[in-house]
């Protein structure tokens, strides 16, 4: 009997860039020493058996009948609410996230509340043994008969069960043990993750499973594998937060059905995540009134407003270079500020080393919170306290002038509901607000910088 044929080809770990030799150098994504061999195999079997039996056939554009994506609600209200209002059946999901942060406890909270509805959910639990999985299941009070748990890594033997049992919701746990027998690389390859979760593509389309997909997260906080995972399915979701603290994030970066950047925050405790309504409320309890270098800034993730501490530290450096460390933003835009602070402002920051954190872990990329984590910089260098019930607000540019931010009116709102009595903004913002809001919250509109550091702290 012939051989199989085989070859050779190189794969990125990190981007999934195919090559035909070997380089110290990825070409597409410029990391080194993540080229791996991987030995193919010409294919002796149907790729893709869960893809429909019938080809389809194209279809008119003023043909298609416009119908409401349907919906399967969890009960979980903040998960509903972040993920457009439900599970869409036939979808294809990632969730991503730090080992032990929480995402095997949210899907098992997920299986009980879609199950005792009466739908059958199929929990593959590849990296833990039955009895494992049982044990935190009943330690989170999770106890329901349309909950199967199956312990199979191997895909062939999956798409046996799956086929049987029909089931309407399958949770895999986790994609990078998953492997295909005629694949000659490890569970977790470059190759092993592509085609597994092409495999699972084609059988949430093909018949109309909604499909979870947990994935390991590598050291800079990406999920594992190439990166036409991300593209192959409906939705991505990743967790955030540190273990040490008692409260996770799960942010949507990409969704098909519904609004991308939303979040939703969970408590972890004893019984599971238990879901935060308020946000703003926890990110400001262990806010300490009064002390030098603390802002309170209204921002916006997806669709809501919340409130959030930035602290700031500045103090005199004893060696050359001074020290410059954020957490919760971006480097290169505190970078930016403190150059703005220093021209315009004439602060002497190129002696003192400084430090910036958002309270409580979050992390915020939008630059709405510039002119806030400027005040709490000058705040601490100037060792003058931001009064505690003023919150701010505001993009800066680079000739130090404040530029307008969107969705204003609910930032004032959600200032308005936890107590604050002002808000400092850029000027042009306070064209439009209705003045049911301004009777509630004095607003003081600024051009520039200077002006708007001087109101905060002098």
């Amino acid at each position: 009997m012939a051989l199989a044929k085989q070859k050779s080809v190189w794969y990125c770990s990190e981007c999934g860039h195919k090559q035909t030799k070997w380089t110290g150098q990825c070409p597409q994504c410029t990391k080194w020493n993540t080229i791996q061999e991987e030995i193919v195999f010409a294919a002796t079997t149907r790729k893709f058996d869960g893809q429909p039996t019938l080809p389809l056939q194209p279809i008119r554009l003023k043909d298609v009948s416009l119908t409401e994506t349907p919906r399967i609600t969890t009960g979980l209200h903040e998960f509903d609410h972040l993920i457009g209002g439900g599970i869409v059946p036939g979808s294809l999901n990632l969730i991503g996230g730090d080992p032990g942060i929480g995402k095997s406890t949210l899907m098992l909270q997920l299986s009980h509340r879609l199950s005792i509805q009466g739908l059958t959910v199929l929990y593959i639990c590849g990296e833990e043994s039955i009895e494992q999985t049982t044990m935190r299941a009943k330690r989170l009070g999770i106890e329901c008969d349309n909950l199967l748990l199956l312990s199979e890594t191997n895909f062939d033997y999956l798409k046996v069960h799956i086929d049987a049992i029909n089931p309407d919701v399958v949770i895999v746990d986790s994609i990078q043990i998953v492997y295909k027998s005629e694949i000659t690389s490890s569970p977790g390859s470059v190759s092993q993750v592509r085609e597994v979760t092409t495999e699972f593509m084609h059988l949430a389309k093909g018949k109309g499973i909604a499909i979870f997909l947990i994935g390991h997260v590598t050291k800079a906080g990406e999920i594992a594998g190439p990166r036409v995972l991300e593209h192959l399915v409906d939705t991505v979701l990743y967790f955030e937060g540190e273990k040490q603290y008692d409260y996770r994030m799960i942010r949507v970066v990409k969704n098909r059905f519904g609004p991308t950047d939303e979040i939703a925050v969970f408590q972890m405790g004893s019984k599971g995540l238990v879901e935060i309504a308020n946000p703003s409320q926890l990110f400001l309890q262990e806010r300490m009134k009064g002390i030098v270098g603390s802002v309170i800034i209204p921002t916006i993730e997806g669709s809501r407003p919340i409130l959030i501490e930035v602290q700031a530290l500045v103090t005199e450096t004893a060696f050359q270079t001074p020290s410059r460390r954020c957490t919760g933003l971006d480097q290169n835009r505190l970078a930016l500020l403190l150059a703005v602070l220093e021209k315009r402002m004439s602060y002497q920051l190129y002696k003192c080393d400084v430090f910036v954190s958002i309270a409580g872990g979050i992390k915020i990329l939008e630059p709405a919170i510039d002119l806030g984590v400027l005040a709490a910089i000058a705040s601490s260098l100037r060792n003058r306290r931001v009064d505690p019930e003023t919150t701010v607000v505001g993009e800066v540019g680079l000739g130090g002038e404040l530029r307008s931010i969107p969705r204003i009116e609910s930032r004032i709102k959600e200032a308005i509901h936890m107590g604050f009595s002002r808000m400092v903004l850029p000027k042009r913002n306070l064209k439009g607000v209705p003045e049911s809001l301004t009777k509630k919250i004095a607003l003081i509109g600024v051009d520039v910088v200077d002006q708007a550091v001087e109101i905060l702290i002098s």
